[in-house]
């Protein structure tokens, strides 16, 4: 069996981990991370008491899949897109994007998507994403490190004595804890598919 499954992240278990070839593939995945962050970010399932959005398992996977340092390349390259005006986060709109839209009631949890996939990439090169038990503790971790800028912000925003945690917590416990299974299930999964092609 390969190293590669022995040591590192997801990503460092296929394709080049040298040279040249390496450094296309880790644009690549660069690439795809903020495709695939933009797109998750619009995804919008139903459910009670609001929709769940997928920009948070997008994030919090991609942390865990890419590891600390790709990860934060990924996450650094998607703020930038949404910086420049491309309509890529979750509440964005023709009306409202850019910057504009980053400094607003989102922008604490823009900043804990950053620290949240460092995190996750971290928890992730010791072999968290390898276990469920493992894998749900550090997105649990990731949510947390993901509320806590955004609560603040919206407090530093909008005032203390407003209902801070029934506007950006309390209605999206239950969605979370859904994307908190389902990462806790997908990234283990996908290392057991790994192990079984190499093996």
């Amino acid at each position: 069996m390969s190293l590669a499954l022995n040591r590192g992240v997801l990503v460092d278990a296929f394709g080049a981990n040298e040279g040249a070839a390496l450094r296309i593939k880790q644009v690549a995945l660069v690439v795809f991370g903020i495709l695939a962050l933009a797109v998750a970010a619009k995804i919008k399932v139903p459910m009670w008491p609001v929709p769940i959005t997928m920009g948070t398992f997008a994030v919090l996977s991609i942390g865990a899949a890419y590891g600390a340092r790709l990860g934060l390349a990924t996450i650094l390259g998607y703020m930038l897109v949404g910086a420049l005006g491309f309509d890529v986060f979750a509440g964005s709109s023709a009306e409202k994007f850019g910057l504009e839209y980053m400094m607003g009631g989102t922008g604490g949890y823009l900043v804990g998507y950053v620290l949240a996939t460092v995190a996750l990439g971290v928890l992730a090169s010791k072999g968290w994403d390898r276990s469920p038990v493992k894998m749900a503790g550090a997105m649990l971790l990731g949510n947390v490190i993901i509320y806590v800028p955004g609560l603040i912000w919206l407090g530093m925003l909008y005032g203390w004595d407003k209902p801070i945690l029934q506007w950006g917590l309390t209605p999206f416990l239950v969605g979370d804890v859904i994307k908190l299974a389902l990462a806790a299930l997908v990234l283990p999964m996908a290392w057991k598919f790994v192990g079984r092609a190499r093996g």
